[in-house]
């Protein structure tokens, strides 16, 4: 008799069933087939490389229609793709372990004068290496190696700081909770990871390769400002398609809000690198 017909009882929660899966909690029956060694590679392959097909759908998904996950996953309709978070744990641990673009990280250099809070950030760190007697070179090399760890551990910081500009300048979208409003702000990180510092880093790679001019970081073609004006363009992009697809802006407001909200992550951005400054400080 095949498996499919005959009863099992659930492992995890007990319930009598037929079939290979659980139709209550979901648990699969497991074959002598799922033991082999061709599952276990499989298995293996699957989790090195996402070959699930859902990890490349959905990251699609992302890159061409800005805000659709969020609105399935919003409206119910989730079985189909990886949840937003999922998504985003995969791709900040490719952004955590590879070298890619320092998307969510600031220079102390960056952090001394070319913030709103610079000049504060110019006291504090003047008077630690004026008390410890150490060079500013040297504490700025401390200082950027540290930050670099830690704005890959931190970016879940600044996923909640843009959710609350979506969730201000979208507040009477009554079918919008604030969890909405986080997971939208969850895809968008998804896509600035994936575009802004993975696919960016790969293209910086290429260029150096084909044309021979040698491992030269990221400096060495673009600066602040060019990245700078490539993040708001594409988050302009997703921004816009995402007010319109996620919350059904329409109209002459739907460039409005989307501006809106762009200065939104522009001040988030800033809650955020004040705050990486703060830990980075604190524990260098």
């Amino acid at each position: 008799m095949e498996t499919q017909h005959i009863t099992h009882t659930c492992k995890s929660c007990g319930n009598q069933f037929t079939g290979l899966y659980c139709n209550l909690c979901g648990e699969k029956i497991i074959e002598p087939k799922d033991r082999s060694m061709r599952a276990f590679l499989s298995n293996i392959l699957i989790a090195i490389t996402f070959a699930d097909n859902r990890f490349v759908k959905t990251l699609w998904l992302i890159i061409k229609n800005p805000g659709f996950l969020s609105k399935e996953y919003a409206d119910g309709r989730r079985v189909n793709y990886l949840r937003p978070l999922q998504l985003f744990f995969i791709l900040n641990l490719i952004y955590f372990l590879f070298p890619v673009l320092q998307l969510f990280n600031s220079s102390l250099r960056t952090q001394m004068y070319f913030l709103f809070h610079s000049s504060w950030v110019r006291t504090l760190v003047i008077d630690k290496v004026t008390r410890a007697g150490m060079s500013l070179e040297g504490y700025e090399l401390m200082y950027n190696t540290k930050s670099t760890s830690l704005a890959k551990l931190l970016v879940v910081l600044y996923v909640l700081l843009a959710s609350i500009p979506l969730s201000l300048i979208y507040l009477m979208k009554r079918n919008r909770y604030f969890t909405d409003h986080v997971t939208l702000s969850v895809e968008l990180a998804c896509f600035n990871i994936f575009i802004n510092a993975i696919l960016l880093s790969a293209l910086l790679w290429m260029v150096s390769w084909l044309f021979r001019f040698g491992n030269l970081p990221w400096q060495g073609y673009l600066n602040e400002n060019m990245l700078t004006g490539i993040f708001i363009t594409t988050n302009l992009y997703f921004v816009y398609r995402a007010s319109a697809t996620f919350y059904g802006q329409q109209g002459k407001r739907l460039w409005v809000k989307s501006l809106l909200v762009i200065l939104g992550l522009f001040l988030a951005l800033e809650a955020y690198r004040l705050l990486l400054f703060l830990v980075t400080f604190w524990l260098v």
